[in-house]
């Protein structure tokens, strides 16, 4: 159990004292949005671009790996739209919101430190290859339901192609080749950019939760949790491991990447359609509070630790 504590507690203890901060007002909103704009546009996105640059990617494409993650995706968004329409009364976009809380993972402020964490290196490969794959998924699918016919397929493509995550997934493509060419300093500017990507984010995903709190009662954003805390990962689990074979690192990376809390894309997503903005806000902070037990759980599952 200590084992699975020091990798849980130093993710979630950065969350806390972000968390803490804001609280007693020792610190901003707005150095919160600054790290995570910080985070999004130019951190994470060097850490994504050293790690593909320099990683060594499967000839074969990893379908199993794919379909395990994906189609626990499908399942608990299908459930959660289902159930927010029959039982909470959810129609249109608000019900598009409550599918993609649910099948939408916290990857940047939780996955990537958690799983870096637990797998070290050895998971940084999967890790990021189901990040490339992840975001314009799920960003592609809620659009397209929130939008129906209307949505433009160019909008869509622009809007992916200009997301700094996607920008540093096909920057650390396209770069490759010419690793050997690039100079030390630079180098040495993307490790200390990317260096800054754990603690900065762990930092402002505590501040965020202060700020958007349980608005909608408890009950839909508890239902919505356990989709994404319990039923997603159990899925990927049981086709990750019985199903298809892969390596343990794989499946594992694919657990906790489903066991990840709900992302706040979800709470920016309902933003821009200004629809489910208070449900989507608090299955973020219950289901981010809820992880650190959960983790534990699926780390303890996995034997990792």
């Amino acid at each position: 159990m200590l084992e699975l504590l020091a990798i849980v507690l130093p993710v979630f203890g950065l969350i806390a004292i972000g968390y803490g901060a804001r609280r007693i007002n020792f610190v901003s909103e707005r150095m919160g949005e600054g790290l995570s704009e910080f985070v999004f546009s130019l951190s994470l996105p060097c850490l994504i671009f050293k790690t593909l640059v320099r990683a060594e990617i499967p000839a074969v494409q990893p379908w199993g790996y794919w379909i395990s993650y994906f189609a626990g995706v499908a399942v608990v968004w299908a459930l959660a739209m289902l159930i927010g329409s029959r039982f909470f009364a959810l129609k249109g976009i608000s019900a598009v919101v409550a599918g993609f809380s649910a099948g939408q993972a916290n990857t940047v402020f939780v996955g990537v430190p958690m799983i870096l964490k637990a797998y070290g290196d050895a998971g940084a490969v999967p890790l990021f290859l189901l990040i490339a794959v992840h975001l314009p998924v799920t960003m592609t699918l809620a659009t397209l339901m929130a939008e129906g016919r209307q949505a433009s397929p160019w909008l869509i493509i622009r809007r992916l192609l200009t997301h700094p995550i996607v920008v540093g997934i096909l920057a650390g493509s396209a770069c490759r080749p010419l690793t050997s060419y690039l100079p030390a300093p630079f180098w040495q500017v993307v490790e200390l950019l990317g260096s800054a990507a754990v603690p900065c984010a762990l930092i402002s995903m505590g501040i965020a939760l202060r700020r958007y709190g349980l608005e909608t009662g408890w009950k839909l954003p508890t239902l919505i949790s356990a989709l994404k805390l319990l039923v997603h990962p159990l899925i990927v689990l049981v086709l990750a491991t019985y199903v298809f074979s892969m390596p343990p690192v794989w499946s594992g990376v694919a657990v906790l990447f489903a066991s990840c809390p709900s992302g706040i894309n979800a709470y920016l997503f309902a933003e821009r359609y200004g629809e489910g903005v208070a449900l989507a806000s608090s299955a973020v902070t219950l289901s981010t509070v809820l992880a650190l037990g959960t983790t534990l759980l699926w780390l303890f599952v996995l034997g990792v630790g």
